[in-house]
């Protein structure tokens, strides 16, 4: 769909990109507020988990659970924090967010209080990637 965000999401940030599996995108969230933040979402333009098939389903899930275990991995948080709206952008996808008791926000949800974004630099940013990109592929 052309007027998707998220279908858009993987051409126009390729500065932003993790990695491709076979059903998901990701990458990482421009706004570092919460270090590690990262989206996975998937390649069709679903809205919801019973649009897929069981197989595809399991499939989805695995990836995202590659993702958070890599972020875990790299960041060691308190929780990681799981979260599947599509109620603003109506196509299937995740927001990964490593949280830590000394975040801001903690316990609270990421969106309870609006915050100034952090985008990182670009060095920083690739970097980040990079680690991630690592860990995905132990």
């Amino acid at each position: 769909m052309n007027d998707c965000p998220m279908c858009r999401r993987w051409r126009q940030e390729p500065d932003l990109r993790i990695v491709e599996f076979e059903h998901c995108y990701v990458t990482l969230n421009r706004d570092q507020f919460f270090r590690g933040y990262t989206l996975v979402f998937s390649k069709d333009h679903v809205t919801e988990l019973f649009h897929l098939d069981a197989v595809t389903r399991g499939a989805v899930l695995e990836e995202v659970n590659r993702v958070a275990e890599a972020l875990a991995r790299i960041f060691n948080p308190t929780k990681m924090n799981y979260e599947l709206l599509g109620n603003m952008v109506p196509h299937m996808h995740w927001h990964l967010v490593p949280r830590f008791v000394d975040d801001p926000l903690w316990p609270r949800p990421i969106w309870s209080e609006p915050h100034d974004e952090q985008p990182l630099a670009s060095e920083a940013c690739r970097e980040r990637i990079r680690l991630i990109r690592e860990a995905l592929e132990d």
